[in-house]
C-alpha cells in the first residue's frame, strides 16, 4: 500500500490494519512494527498521513463537555458567522463562553439565561475590538428580552473580571441609522420622505455630539437621544413636507421601535436649539417656537460652538452683572427695547449649563419622624437605675431607699 506512508523501523510500503480489540491500527507486514498505536485520529487523511490529531479535534473532547455546553458553543460559533465577524472574535467569544460556563451559577441556570449567555459574550468580544454593535441587534437576533440580557451581561462582565470599553458614540450612531428604511423608495415610504444616507448620518452625528456637551446623554441610554437626533436631522433636510410627521410615525417608516424615553429627548433638544437661537441675530426676532426652530437647525449647528457658548457657559456672568447693577438703573433701557418688554421689568435670567437631573431632581419622599411612646412616667429597672446614678450622694441615698425598702418588706411580712 504505497499511498499509506512507511515503516519508521523498516522503511517498506507494506502497511496493513489490524483490528486490536475495538481500536483500528496500522502495522507493518514485513517487521511487524505498530506505526499508529495509540494515536487518535478522525479522517482517512490523517491515518494516511500518519498524523497525530490533537485532543481539541478529537471525540474525546466532547465526552468532558455536556450536551448543554456543546449547544451554547455551536450558538456562539453560528452567532458570530450571522454578524460576519472575523475568526479572531469567534475564537474570544468561545474562550469566554467557556470560562463563564465553569462557574456552578451558570451551569444551574435556566434555559432563558444560557441563551443570553450566547449573546452576551459575543457582545463582549465586539466591545473589547472596538466593534459597533448594540446590545438591541443581539436580543433581536436571538429574540431575548432586553432586561434579562442587560442583567446577565453585567454578571458576566463581574464574574469574569474583563475590561470592556463603552462602545463610542459616533459609531453607535453609524449603526444605528444604517438600520433606518428611508434611504429608498418603497411603498411603505413616500418619495418626500426618503433621505440620502450621508446627509442624514452627518447632520445625525453633529445633533447627538450637541446633545452630549449640553449634558443630555450623560448618564442616560444611547438610542433615546439618537433617535429623537435622527428625528431631527431627518425634518430640518426638507422641513415643508416632513414638519406634520411625528415621532412615532417616522419610527414607523423607518421600520425601527420607538424607544419610551425618546419623545423626552426630543422636547429636551429642542429646548437647547431655541437657548441656542436667541443668541443668534438672524433669529432673535422672528419669535420661534419648537416647531419652527427646525427650519434652522442648520445655522445653529454651523455655529455650534459659539452659541453654545454664549447660550449657557456665559450665563453665570451675566447673572452676575444683574445683581450688581442698582435698582433704578437700566429700567428705562428695558423700557425701550425693540422686544416691547414692559416698563421696569427685567428680562429672565438664562440659565445655567446643568445636567437634566439637576434642573429637574425627581422628587423624593420625606420619611416621617418617628412618633416617641417614652412619656418619662415609665418605671426603671434595679440593673438600668445605676445609669442615673452621678454623684456619690444620690449612690449612698439609693442605697438608703434600698435598705428602707427591705426592712418595710420584712415588717409587713414576718416569719
Amino acid at each position: 500500500m504505497p499511498g499509506r506512508g512507511r515503516c519508521p523501523d523498516c522503511g517498506s510500503t507494506e502497511l496493513v490494519e489490524d483490528s486490536h480489540y475495538s481500536q483500528s491500527q496500522l502495522v507493518c507486514s514485513d517487521c511487524g512494527c505498530v506505526v499508529t498505536e495509540g494515536v487518535l485520529t478522525t479522517t482517512f487523511s490523517d491515518e494516511g498521513n500518519l498524523r497525530e490529531v490533537t485532543y481539541s479535534r478529537s471525540t474525546g473532547e466532547n465526552e468532558q463537555v455536556s450536551r448543554s455546553q456543546q449547544r451554547g458553543l455551536r450558538r456562539v460559533r453560528d452567532l458570530c458567522r450571522v454578524l460576519q465577524l472575523p475568526p479572531t472574535f469567534e475564537d474570544t467569544a468561545v474562550a469566554y463562553y467557556q470560562q463563564a460556563y465553569r462557574h456552578a451559577g451558570i451551569r444551574a441556570a435556566r434555559l432563558q439565561k444560557k441563551e443570553v449567555l450566547v449573546g452576551c459574550c459575543v457582545l463582549i468580544t465586539c466591545r473589547q475590538h472596538n466593534w459597533p454593535l448594540t446590545m438591541g441587534a443581539i436580543c433581536t437576533l436571538l429574540y431575548a428580552d432586553l432586561d434579562v440580557f442587560s442583567s446577565t451581561y453585567m454578571q458576566i462582565v463581574k464574574l469574569l473580571e474583563l475590561d470592556v470599553p463603552s462602545l463610542c458614540l459616533a459609531e453607535l450612531v453609524k449603526t444605528y441609522c444604517s438600520s433606518f428604511k428611508l434611504f429608498q423608495a418603497s411603498p411603505s415610504v413616500p418619495a418626500k420622505y426618503v433621505e440620502d444616507k450621508e446627509k442624514m448620518l452627518s447632520r445625525t452625528l453633529q445633533l447627538v455630539e450637541l446633545a452630549s456637551e449640553t449634558w443630555l446623554v450623560t448618564g442616560r441610554h444611547p438610542l433615546p437621544v439618537i433617535t429623537a437626533a435622527t428625528f431631527l436631522a431627518w425634518q430640518s433636510l426638507q422641513p415643508a413636507y416632513r414638519l406634520s410627521c411625528s415621532l412615532a410615525r417616522f419610527c414607523k417608516l423607518a421600520n425601527v421601535d420607538l424607544p419610551y424615553p425618546a419623545s423626552s429627548r426630543l422636547q429636551e433638544l429642542l429646548a437647547v436649539l431655541l437657548r441656542m437661537a436667541e443668541h443668534l441675530a438672524w433669529l432673535r426676532v422672528l419669535r420661534l417656537d419648537k416647531r419652527s426652530v427646525v427650519k434652522h437647525i442648520g445655522d445653529l449647528l454651523q455655529h455650534r460652538h459659539s452659541l453654545v457658548r454664549s447660550a449657557f457657559r456665559d450665563a453665570a456672568a451675566e447673572v452676575e452683572t444683574l445683581e450688581k447693577e442698582p435698582p433704578g438703573q437700566g429700567e428705562g433701557e428695558v423700557g425701550n427695547n425693540s422686544l416691547g418688554l414692559l416698563q421696569g421689568k427685567r428680562p429672565a435670567s438664562p440659565a445655567l449649563l446643568l445636567p437634566p437631573c439637576m434642573l429637574k431632581p425627581p422628587k423624593r419622599t420625606c420619611p416621617a419622624p418617628p412618633v416617641s411612646t417614652v412619656s418619662g412616667d415609665e418605671d426603671i429597672s434595679d440593673s438600668e437605675i445605676e445609669q442615673y446614678l452621678r454623684t456619690p450622694q444620690e449612690v449612698r441615698d439609693f442605697q438608703r431607699a434600698q435598705a428602707a425598702r427591705q426592712a418595710a418588706t420584712s415588717v409587713a411580712n414576718p416569719p
